[in-house]
């Protein structure tokens, strides 16, 4: 299945032109699709619901939008109230089905200067033909290396409690006449993730190695509960792999911030991962990534 994350900075490239359209044409055609900087009811934007217009532009796909923050964008309008939110956060496509999702919101830390906003981590099940497998569309603080950290200590403990927690409800229902499942089975809420997004962090981070571990004996090594990087797995990154480019200091630096993380137990199904660096429909290149979510899980190791 191919796989594409794009922090699309709502809608403007890097020609400074705002073109919602071409954000849309640069991801279309993938099987899962995790977007960041996606929102609603701004006036740099038009006030433009994005997720909806994304949804009319990708039409074949299952979506779920997850605001990191939300705020009263409402008017009056003719003697009523016509009720708007004014969002910000992260978005998920995709061709199959999504489940269930939820969303975290993340720890923040408030600043004096400059701004900080909050972040967010959009989780959503899939059951792909290899079996289930929760992906989520992330975005970290773009602050400071500590703020990160916190962030992704968060979502490792909510990653190692999946099994054990269970999905959006578990057990059998003890009163089937008020239906609360819906004759649905108990959903699935497996170990088998992958963590895709704007993680504002470059390989070799203190960050970076709380996602992976720090370079273990074995350098092919990939723990069940953990995560690796699909780049490292899949292919050989080339010396010039990148996913930013931004002038500091004077100087145009290029940077790796956009990552796909995988549970250990995909970390030999990943068969590659590039950046579309020529692409200008965002300030970030989209990352795309093959990996085999067809062959079905081996029975008690990897969709656990």
């Amino acid at each position: 299945m191919k796989l594409v994350s794009y922090n699309i900075q709502y809608g403007f490239g890097g020609d400074d032109r705002y073109d919602l359209a071409r954000a849309a044409r640069v991801v279309a055609g993938a099987d899962i699709i995790a977007l960041q900087e996606v929102e609603r009811h701004w006036q740099r934007s038009n006030e433009d619901d994005q997720p909806e217009i994304l949804s009319r532009l990708l039409p074949e796909y299952y979506w779920v939008y997850g605001p990191a923050f939300d705020m009263d964008a409402s008017e009056r309008r003719d003697g009523r109230i016509v009720n708007r939110r004014r969002q910000f956060g992260t978005m998920l496509l995709s061709k199959l089905p999504i489940a269930w999702s939820r969303l975290h919101t993340l720890p923040l830390r408030r600043t004096v200067r400059p701004l900080n906003t909050r972040n967010a981590a959009l989780e959503c099940m899939i059951r792909t033909p290899a079996g289930p497998v929760r992906v989520l569309s992330l975005h970290l603080a773009h602050m400071a290396a500590e703020e990160r950290l916190e962030q992704i200590d968060y979502l490792l403990a909510e990653h190692r409690r999946a099994p054990s927690d269970g999905g959006p409800w578990s057990g059998a229902d003890d009163e089937p006449e008020r239906n609360w499942s819906n004759g649905e089975p108990e959903p699935e809420n497996p170990l088998a993730a992958i963590w895709m997004g704007d993680f504002n962090m470059e390989p070799g981070s203190a960050e970076y190695r709380r996602v992976v571990g720090s370079t273990p004996y074995h350098r092919g090594a990939a723990y069940l509960g953990g995560f690796v990087d699909a780049a490292a797995v899949g292919s050989e990154p080339t010396a010039d792999f990148h996913t930013h480019v931004k002038t500091i200091d004077g100087r145009l630096t290029k940077r790796r911030l956009d990552h796909c993380f995988v549970g250990g137990m995909l970390a030999g199904r990943v068969r590659s991962v590039s950046a579309d660096i020529d692409e200008i429909a965002s300030d970030h290149f989209p990352l795309r990534v093959d990996i085999d979510l067809e062959t079905p899980f081996a029975t008690g190791t990897e969709g656990a």
